[in-house]
């Protein structure tokens, strides 16, 4: 396993000096943030970005994500040229060293909480996911405005993009991923980086849009599309975790097994309902994951790919990106490393 933290880029509150403080950590997940979604992004930025890290003792080792635009996921014509876009950033990428890169098929939003400031029991404040109030939430409405949104749409244009997916299918959806893992595939293969797939987040359908990488069956199929180790899996345990019915470490033993989990995500969420869940210090007890036996299954298949402590609370009155402050998210670091050194010994 190999220690990682999220850093969102020179506007990052979180600073890299801060992130090489926090012990055992490698290296850093990060992305371009500024060219548009289905843009080509260029060499310069991208290295740019990595002789950043390297001057503070990291290194680069995941991208998260290179967005796939909307026309891809909605099958349009226009999908062929962005998907030329989407390779070319790819070979940019390997020829700037990086290997990894994590991606997701979510419809129009990524990661979706209902509440970004929670209160919790101990006065720190975390994000929650509540089913009754994202059910009675109209997107179009402006009251929900949140990190995972793509916050580029307007009104009007969010409307018709909405407006689309309604005639979209899960079958769709699938034969639109499909003709996308079918094509820059062999580009990944060509230059030797590895695609991580994110699961959906939650891993149900929300507003009426098509989710469809939500658990192990489907994971099987979408490992099918093509046949390469270089097509694989984020494993992100709070994503998967908010459903019951996904047993977290026998997917890491099942998919690990076969070499295709390329990056983990590992944080801890506590169910409060069927589809609700409050995210929660990555200590087990104080949710619905157990890390002690999900580390050990990385163990035991031999990972040796990044992970990284994902979202954590707001504790100590730090104030900042939701989910991605500094000292929960090192207090999670240290307490993966924790485990991975007891299960290592």
């Amino acid at each position: 396993m190999r220690l990682t933290m999220r850093w969102f880029g020179p506007s990052d509150k979180v600073k890299l000096e801060y992130i090489k403080q926090i012990p055992g950590m490698k290296g850093i997940v990060s992305a371009i943030y500024d060219v548009a979604v289905g843009e080509v992004w260029p060499k310069e930025k991208i290295l740019a970005l990595k002789n950043n890290i390297e001057r503070h003792g990291l290194t680069l080792d995941v991208i998260e994500s290179v967005p796939v635009h909307e026309d891809i996921k909605l099958g349009k014509p226009t999908r062929d040229q962005y998907i030329e876009n989407y390779k070319q950033t790819l070979r940019h990428l390997a020829e700037c060293g990086i290997d990894t890169v994590c991606y997701n098929f979510m419809p129009v939003f990524d990661w979706t909480r209902s509440q970004l400031d929670f209160k919790l029991e101990d006065g720190s404040e975390a994000l929650i996911y509540e089913e009754d109030v994202i059910s009675r939430t109209n997107p179009l409405s402006g009251e929900l405005e949140l990190p995972g949104w793509d916050t580029s749409y307007e009104n009007e244009s969010l409307k018709g993009v909405l407006q689309a997916y309604k005639k979209i299918s899960e079958e769709d959806l699938w034969d639109h991923l499909t003709y996308f893992v079918q094509a820059i595939m062999p580009v990944a293969d060509e230059v030797g980086i590895k695609m991580a797939i994110h699961p959906d987040d939650p891993p149900w359908s929300i507003f009426g849009l098509p989710r469809i990488v939500t658990n192990k069956a489907n994971l099987e199929r979408l490992l099918s599309l093509y046949d390469s180790p270089n097509h694989g899996i984020t494993m992100c345990s709070g994503s998967l975790g908010a459903n019951e019915a996904n047993d977290l470490p026998e997917m890491i033993r099942h998919f690990g097994g076969q070499g295709r989990i390329h990056f983990a995500h590992a944080r801890n969420i506590k169910r409060t309902g069927p589809r609700s869940f409050q995210e929660s210090a990555h200590l087990s007890e104080a949710g619905s994951v157990n890390m002690v036996a999900m580390l050990k299954a990385y163990h035991d298949i031999g990972f040796t790919g990044p992970l990284r402590p994902d979202h954590g609370r707001m504790i100590w009155g730090e104030k900042g990106r939701p989910g991605y402050g500094l000292y929960d998210r090192a207090l999670g670091a240290t307490y993966l490393n924790g485990i991975w050194e007891a299960v290592s010994s």
